[in-house]
């Protein structure tokens, strides 16, 4: 790989190995993932969704490249329709409607990871904006792919796997094409960009990568608020 988003993945490489490793991840390849964990984290990831396609329309509204403007529009709808749509997939399957999701709180990691890409939609350059945007799309597709590598060597492979639509979703040819755009529009946006900006970008980069492997964590325990026991219960 080269380019600008090749050095910050390379520069990310020991977090990144890390991401299939964790216990959600693993898990869910096995399909031995427990529902519990799994419908808590559709519901923190379809709230996710709600503030990452916002800020794929921030994108689109401040990009400079009409190709980056048409790639990020598109980016938002999908994130809305396409991949809410695998969530009341699921929804439906565990018989689940929309009390039953209100009751799960939204976790401290969830509410953090939207409010900093709404805060880089606000606050951060256009560049910075994208590059903390690209992990979302590039850590599910190497989660993916890399559980379907491993099913087709014969590891995880079973008959009715429960994830298996989440594992198609994210490991499709499609999806890895929405990766290489993300990634030309921030190797745009580094080319144009001087020193002190690369270096918000690549933070950008690395923070939102980090909010990668919190959300898959948080998920796994069930995150909850330590300080809700302080307080009343929520309204």
């Amino acid at each position: 790989m080269t380019g600008f988003s090749a050095r910050l993945w390379d520069e990310t490489a020991a977090l990144q190995r890390e991401m299939p490793l964790l216990p959600f991840n693993v898990e869910l390849a096995e399909g031995t993932l427990s529902r519990d964990r799994f419908q808590f984290y559709l519901a923190q990831d379809a709230r996710y969704l709600v503030g990452f396609g916002r800020a794929l329309a921030a994108a689109a509204a401040r990009a400079p490249e009409v190709d980056d403007v048409a790639f990020f529009a598109g980016a938002a709808r999908e994130a809305i329709e396409v991949e809410r749509a695998l969530h009341a997939g699921y929804f439906a399957r565990y018989g689940l409607d929309q009390e039953d999701l209100d009751r799960i709180e939204t976790s401290p990691t969830c509410l953090a990871y939207t409010s900093y890409l709404a805060a880089l939609a606000t606050t951060g350059s256009v560049g910075e904006l994208m590059a903390g945007l690209l992990p979302c799309f590039w850590v599910y597709h190497e989660v993916g792919t890399d559980i379907v590598r491993r099913q087709r060597t014969g590891a995880h492979r079973t008959t009715d796997h429960p994830y298996q639509a989440w594992i198609d979703t994210y490991a499709d040819e499609e999806f890895g094409q929405a990766v290489a755009r993300c990634r030309q529009a921030v190797d745009r946006a580094a080319e144009s960009a001087g020193a002190a900006e690369r270096a918000a970008m690549a933070r950008a980069f690395t923070r939102a990568s980090e909010y990668e492997w919190l959300f898959w964590d948080s998920a796994y325990r069930r995150e909850q608020w330590p300080t809700r026991r302080f307080l009343p219960a929520p309204r």
